[in-house]
């Protein structure tokens, strides 16, 4: 993945309604849902929901089949391993990298 890509895609995931659909496609497995689905798991309005997809498909994180006569969404998960393969490219300077010691707002949350 180049920049350029790893942009567009990130740009897509920084809207609360996009990163939740995301998500719920990367749960739902290779199956995926419906926009039907998806919209009556989020709550996000039809006309709302068919914007956030079109946005999610133009950044190549979601595919979208036809079957029969409904439309499945699923993750792409080519293109989410690659974006995070990008992010974490030569992570800790190419040494393995240890945990940190959780700070005590991360203690508090476990």
């Amino acid at each position: 993945m180049d920049a350029n890509a790893a942009t567009t895609a990130l740009g897509a995931l920084a809207q609360e309604h996009r990163l939740a659909l995301f998500r719920l496609l990367v749960q739902a497995g290779r199956g995926g849902l419906s926009a039907g689905a998806i919209a009556d798991k989020l709550g996000i309005p039809n006309s709302s929901l068919s914007f956030h997809l079109a946005q999610l498909r133009g950044a190549n994180l979601i595919i979208q089949e036809r079957q029969h006569r409904s439309l499945i969404y699923t993750a792409n998960y080519d293109a989410m391993n690659a974006l995070l393969g990008f992010l974490t490219e030569n992570c800790c300077g190419g040494t393995d990298c240890a945990p940190t010691q959780a700070t005590s707002n991360q203690k508090a949350i476990a």
